[in-house]
């Protein structure tokens, strides 16, 4: 072969493997961002069941008293004495998982974490937690009065694993990490849920409003 050919020849070669180098870089370089789902879509799925989903490794955190809010309708005492006066109450605490979305009560996303819980605890989780009563509550004068109650709270942090029959954005398996906080039974970890009454002195507004012939001198209730 000519030395003019061979030059030619190696030539060829070279560009040919550079074809192929860039070829197999293009199908090494990871997904794009893009490529990629994002947490509200691979929890979607699982919520639909288009994913098969398992939630792994369940971790509950340490119990906790959450935050007191009101549960009743407020009575304030336009009167010039104390006024004592039986209260009903109703109180629901849910779920919301680390987005700060709620776990529905009854749906497949709640089910999956309480089949989990239940498997590696031996008892139940629930997702959601109702109690009602009635409390007898006294307002002073020129104040405003409700019964407050908080719930015993705690974590659980696990990983949803997602499970598709044919690849979607390019894999058979998707991990989520997950972290959902909600009601705990009353007396877990030595903690306890608590009802209570709180008042507060009435605004001027408030107290201007006393002088109307309806409120004078009365004592009155405000749904919440």
């Amino acid at each position: 072969m000519s030395k003019s050919r061979m030059t030619r020849h190696g030539s060829r070669l070279m560009a040919l493997s550079t074809v192929s180098l860039g070829l197999v870089a293009a199908m090494t370089m990871p997904a794009a961002a893009e490529d990629q789902p994002t947490r509200d879509q691979l929890i979607a799925d699982c919520s639909s069941g288009e994913g098969k989903c398992s939630f792994n490794e369940p971790t509950l955190g340490k119990a906790y008293l959450g935050d007191f809010r009101q549960v009743s309708n407020s009575l304030y005492n336009c009167s010039t004495s104390d006024a004592t006066q039986s209260m009903g109450w109703a109180d629901t605490v849910g779920s919301t998982d680390s987005a700060g979305v709620s776990v529905t009560v009854g749906g497949k996303i709640a089910d999956l974490i309480d089949l989990s819980v239940t498997a590696t605890y031996s008892h139940t989780w629930s997702s959601s937690h109702t109690e009602n009563s009635s409390l007898n509550m006294t307002v002073k004068p020129g104040e405003v009065g409700w019964i407050s109650r908080a719930q015993v709270m705690q974590t659980v942090t696990g990983t949803w694993q997602t499970h598709y029959d044919s690849p979607k954005w390019g894999h058979y398996y998707w991990f989520v990490p997950d972290t959902v906080t909600g009601p705990a039974p009353n007396g877990t970890d030595g903690q306890s849920n608590a009802v209570t009454v709180k008042t507060r002195k009435m605004t001027a507004a408030e107290k201007s409003s006393c002088s109307s012939d309806a409120k004078k001198g009365q004592a009155f209730v405000v749904k919440r």
